[in-house]
């Protein structure tokens, strides 16, 4: 508790108009607020049991889909049609890489690829951790056995690994952020997906990814965030017929704008076991009434794809939003949850991500769990905004006792 009280310093990062109010980073600053009760019903009628924990739970869901991530559109089919492409000994045996493209709604329909590392030598499929990558599959590790993803690319920061919007071989095995062989000695399993296969993150009219073929969304209709949310669904619905997953046991995870996609994945789907939410900030983890740090108008301003076209009613408005983040975090309970924030990223908010970490516990008591410290983790190291090999011990050390049962 005492990290949370560092003092909190003055950083722009973000910020881009000298005409927006600037982003507030004191504590004294913070406007009051009233956060809505997650165990009261819209129409004032208290949450007393788990069966009215169903009915406020379906409540709440349909309020965070109607008014920031968009419903899924109506009439979509959720078939997949997967192919393996690649199926080989990797890791000097010690593990098994296969290569997977998963066609949406059609057998020639947009893709994705999944990657899936697992360990050799279990009799039965492996825990898996599922998320997107930001750069493609290539990136998590050196070996030139991983293909090269075919979909467009955003810029990255070393020097040769994008050029014309497409990735080249000097992007292999440059993100620190996926400690392959941690992950396969310990007895887990890795699937993941470059997020730019299912719609690529640009504000583009909705016309590439899984938009071109299901269309341009109606207002209050998925942004990319609920795009890619649905997509992690799909990637499970995948896992339950892989012999070297164990789809009852895979935690979904997700950093920054990927760690709002694993919030709302884990609440719209609950065969998720856990679900990590690291850096995620305004419109995943933060409280979007502290207006802290980035909020509502500047997302939505800076990212108009991501989130429904309702959403931006909200800016400057946050009170009047219906739900608030702790809200999205109760989605998930009774299952593990996992948050994760960084001292150096005010930007995020991590009093924010705590708070709404916090806000959840009464929904866990009430379906007779512990909740903060145990179903519900909160950590805040030391650092900026990334993955460090300490987030996932945090996330390595949840899974193993809460999901795995070691």
């Amino acid at each position: 508790m005492k990290l949370l009280l560092l003092s909190l310093f003055v950083c722009l990062a973000g910020y881009s108009s000298a005409e927006e109010e600037p982003p507030i980073y004191d504590e004294d600053k913070v406007p009051e607020f009233t956060l809505p009760d997650t165990l009261v019903f819209e129409d004032g009628t208290p949450v007393t049991n788990p069966a009215d924990w169903e009915i406020r739970r379906a409540e709440i869901l349909n309020l965070f889909a109607e008014h920031v991530y968009g419903h899924v559109p109506k009439g979509i089919s959720n078939e997949i049609f997967p192919a393996v492409r690649k199926e080989i000994d990797f890791l000097e045996g010690k593990a098994t890489l296969k290569e997977i493209r998963i066609h949406f709604a059609k057998p020639d329909g947009p893709f994705m690829d999944l990657l899936l590392i697992a360990p050799k030598g279990t009799e039965r499929g492996s825990p898996t951790f599922l998320g997107y990558n930001f750069g493609g599959n290539h990136i998590i590790h050196p070996s030139t056995e991983i293909s090269l993803p075919e979909s467009w690319m955003r810029k990255s920061k070393v020097k040769g690994a994008v050029v014309d919007d497409k990735a080249t071989e000097k992007g292999r095995g440059t993100s620190t952020r996926w400690p392959v062989e941690k992950f396969i000695d310990q007895g887990i399993a890795l699937a993941t997906i470059y997020y730019g296969d299912v719609d690529p993150d640009f504000d583009d009219g909705f016309e590439n990814g899984v938009h071109a073929l299901f269309g341009k969304p109606e207002v209050n209709e998925w942004g990319s965030i609920g795009t890619w949310a649905w997509a992690l669904s799909r990637a499970l619905d995948y896992l339950e017929t892989d012999p070297l997953s164990d789809a009852g046991k895979v935690a979904v995870f997700g950093h920054s704008r990927l760690g709002k996609t694993s919030l709302w994945a884990g609440a719209t789907d609950p065969r998720f076991a856990m679900v990590i939410s690291n850096d995620s900030g305004c419109g995943g983890a933060a409280l979007s009434r502290r207006r802290f740090g980035e909020r509502v108008a500047r997302i939505n301003t800076s990212f108009p794809h991501w989130f429904n076209d309702k959403f931006p009613a909200y800016n400057e408005n946050e009170n009047a939003l219906p739900v608030d983040q702790h809200q999205l975090m109760a989605l998930i309970a009774p299952r593990a949850l996992c948050v994760g924030s960084a001292s150096e990223d005010q930007w995020a908010d991590p009093k924010g991500e705590y708070l709404s970490a916090a806000g959840a516990d009464p929904v866990y008591q009430l379906l007779g769990k512990q909740g903060l410290g145990k179903e519900i983790r909160y950590h805040l190291r030391a650092g900026k905004h990334d993955v460090t090999d300490f987030d996932w011990d945090q996330y390595i050390n949840t899974f193993k006792t809460e999901v795995i049962g070691e």
